[in-house]
């Protein structure tokens, strides 16, 4: 078989393409949904005039968290906990605003510091896992495409099934990441439902839940294209072999 054969072979259109392309899509209607609603609710004043930085500090005083600091970090949607740090990282279009956007983002960031704070299994199961992610990510960026032209070029699969050991941890660490995120939407509306001076209407509580259902679905589709990306190239290795 020629190397041509080979290459027809890798890049015809299956299973595995048709639902990376499928979910790809996805994924691009899901961004687009996500960023709309997140720049809606930016744009809509919270009622009690309280800021992204306010809310934070509020709840993590209300569930007796002291030892963490809510700070402003540059970029866009660079909101994130860190829990070595044990510090709330809120973007600038948070930190400051004093938006219903800004209200639930800042309440979701601090819905991880509460699950740090009561050992939550799966946050602390993804905090173990982030180093070993980290390197995964590093050597796919290699090992893929060079796996690939070896398996072609001179049959070998060696380092593509690397490549594929790799992205298989990356997988199995954005899937972990769903009920992470998911909780930590959780914990912030109920804390927002049970404290009335937050948000003042029930309007306000469902535009908070809008704007984090949609953030949480791009994780969602995340996980789903990173798995996708793994059935295809499981499918070369698998082709290869028989």
């Amino acid at each position: 078989m020629n190397h041509l054969t080979f290459i027809l072979g890798y890049i015809a259109i299956g299973p595995a393409w048709l639902l990376m392309i499928a979910i790809a899509l996805v994924s691009l209607i899901v961004q687009w949904r996500f960023k709309s609603k997140f720049k809606q609710y930016s744009e809509t004043p919270l009622l009690s005039g309280l800021s992204g930085q306010e809310v934070a500090e509020r709840m993590l005083r209300d569930n007796n968290i002291f030892d963490v600091q809510v700070i402003c970090v540059e970029g866009q949607l660079t909101d994130h906990y860190n829990p070595e740090a044990k510090t709330v990282n809120l973007s600038p279009d948070v930190f400051y605003s004093r938006s219903v956007a800004a209200a639930a983002v800042a309440a979701h960031e601090c819905g991880h510091a509460v699950q740090h704070a009561a050992g939550y299994s799966w946050l602390s199961l993804r905090t173990t896992m982030v180093p070993i992610t980290n390197a995964a990510s590093t050597l796919i960026q290699f090992t893929l495409f060079i796996g690939v032209m070896l398996l072609i070029f001179i049959h070998n699969p060696i380092v593509l099934a690397v490549g594929v050991a790799g992205l298989a941890i990356v997988t199995v660490f954005a899937f972990i990441t769903l009920p992470v995120e998911f909780d930590a939407s959780s914990r912030a509306l109920a804390w927002l439902d049970n404290n009335y001076g937050i948000m003042q209407t029930r309007e306000e509580h469902e535009q908070a839940k809008d704007a984090l259902w949609w953030a949480a679905m791009t994780y969602v589709v995340a996980a789903l294209g990173s798995l996708a990306t793994l059935l295809y190239y499981a499918a070369m290795l698998s082709n290869r072999r028989n």
